[in-house]
C-alpha cells in the first residue's frame, strides 16, 4: 500500500517546530523545569526510558514532572508491543503530551536490550509497537530514528522503514540526520563521526508532505533552525541546548515571536525558588545545579560561574546562595 494513500486518524498536533532532544544524564524533571523557564514554547523530551524501568522500577522517580513542564513528552526505550502498550497508558494517567518511541540510540546497552537504533533493521517490530501504542492512548505517538543503520542506509531502506512504521499509524517521525554504526563506534562518536544527511531528511518531507519531520544533530544556532524550517516541520535541538541553554531566548524570539524581557537573571532567581523548594523534599542541590553551568555560556565570567558552581555545589551546605554568590562573580566582570 502506498504511504500516500494511508488514512491516519489526525490528533491534535504539538507545536514541535523546536524541541529539545532526549538526552541520558541530562534532560531530567529538573532541566526541564530549567529550561521552561528560558522558553514557554518549545517541546520538551524525558531521558529515554525504558519499559522495564517503568513497569518494574520506581515509576513516580521516572515519570514525575512538574506541569509547568508541558508540553513534555516521554520517550520509551523498548521493544515488546504489550509492554509498550502498557507503558503509554500509564504516561498517559501521568499526563505527558506525546509519547515517542526510541529507534535512534546506538550504546551496546540498548542494543543488548534490543530496542534503540539497532530496531532500524527489524521495522516490522517498531510498527507493532506504534500499533499497540496507538490502540492503547488517544496521545500522539512518534518514533525517533536514524537516516539508517550501518549498511542499511540506503535511500530504499529508510523509505522502507518510515513506510512500515506508518503503516500502523505513526505520522510523526524526528529523524536524526546521521546514520548509525553498531559496532565500533561510541554513542558519542555516532553523535559526531557518521557525516550529516540533512538533504535525506529534507527528501523525506518532499516525498511524505502528509507526514510531521523534524530534523535532529548538529543544530547548533538560531539561525540553523531557521533554515531549517524552510526544509521540515521542525527541528530538534540536543546539547547545544544543553552547553548553551540561553540558546533557548533566542530561539524563543525568532521562532515563536516571544520578547526579551526575561533576563538570565530572572530565570536564575525563579529556579533558585524551585531548587528551594525541592531541597526540603530531599533533593540534593547539586543534582538541580549541574543543569544550570552553562546559562552564562559566551558571557564574560562564565568561567568564573562554572568553577563556582562546580567547586561549592557538591559541598554540604550548597543551596540557592551558592548560585547568587556565582552570578555576583560574573556580574562584578560584565
Amino acid at each position: 500500500m502506498s504511504v500516500n494513500s494511508l488514512k491516519l486518524d489526525k490528533l491534535p498536533a504539538l507545536d514541535r517546530r523546536v524541541s529539545i532532544a532526549p538526552m541520558m544524564d541530562r534532560t531530567d524533571r529538573h532541566d526541564r523545569y530549567f529550561l521552561r523557564l528560558i522558553s514557554p514554547s518549545v517541546l520538551l523530551y524525558t531521558e529515554m526510558i525504558t519499559t522495564g524501568a517503568i513497569l518494574r522500577g520506581d515509576r513516580e522517580r521516572f515519570l514525575k514532572f512538574d506541569a509547568s513542564e508541558h508540553p513534555v513528552a516521554l520517550q520509551l526505550g523498548g521493544a515488546d508491543a504489550g509492554d509498550l502498550a502498557q507503558c503509554a497508558e500509564i504516561a498517559a494517567e501521568y499526563g505527558y503530551d506525546e509519547v515517542n518511541l526510541n529507534v535512534g540510540c546506538p550504546s551496546d546497552r540498548v542494543q543488548n536490550a534490543r530496542f534503540g537504533a539497532c530496531l532500524m533493521k527489524e521495522p516490522e517490530v517498531v510498527a507493532a509497537g506504534v500499533k499497540a501504542m496507538r490502540q492503547a492512548v488517544d496521545l500522539p505517538v512518534t518514533v525517533k530514528s536514524r537516516i539508517g543503520v550501518d549498511d542499511q542506509d540506503s535511500w530504499d531502506d529508510f523509505v522502507r522503514f518510515i513506510e512500515t512504521v506508518a503503516a500502523k499509524g505513526c505520522d510523526t517521525f524526528i529523524i536524526h540526520a546521521r546514520k548509525a554504526w553498531l559496532h565500533g563506534l561510541s554513542p558519542k562518536e555516532n553523535r559526531e563521526i557518521p557525516p550529516l544527511s540533512y538533504d535525506k531528511v529534507y527528501r523525506l518531507k518532499q516525498r511524505y508532505p502528509e507526514f510531521s519531520i523534524t530534523i535532529n544533530g548538529g543544530v547548533t544556532a538560531c539561525n540553523e533552525v531557521s533554515q531549517h524550517l524552510a526544509h521540515v516541520d521542525g527541528v530538534m535541538i540536543g546539547r547545544a541546548a544543553y552547553e548553551n541553554p540561553w540558546l533557548l531566548a533566542d530561539i524563543e524570539v525568532s521562532v515563536f515571536g516571544g520578547d526579551r524581557r526575561t533576563t538570565r537573571e530572572t530565570v536564575l532567581d525563579r529556579y533558585i525558588g524551585y531548587i528551594d523548594r525541592e531541597m526540603t523534599a530531599g533533593v540534593p542541590f547539586y543534582a538541580m545545579a549541574r543543569h544550570v553551568l552553562g546559562l552564562y555560556q559566551g558571557v564574560r565570567g562564565a568561567r568564573a560561574w562554572r568553577r563556582h558552581i562546580s567547586e561549592n555545589g557538591p559541598r554540604p551546605g550548597a543551596g540557592g546562595e551558592t548560585l547568587r554568590q556565582a552570578v555576583a562573580k560574573v556580574l562584578q566582570l560584565a
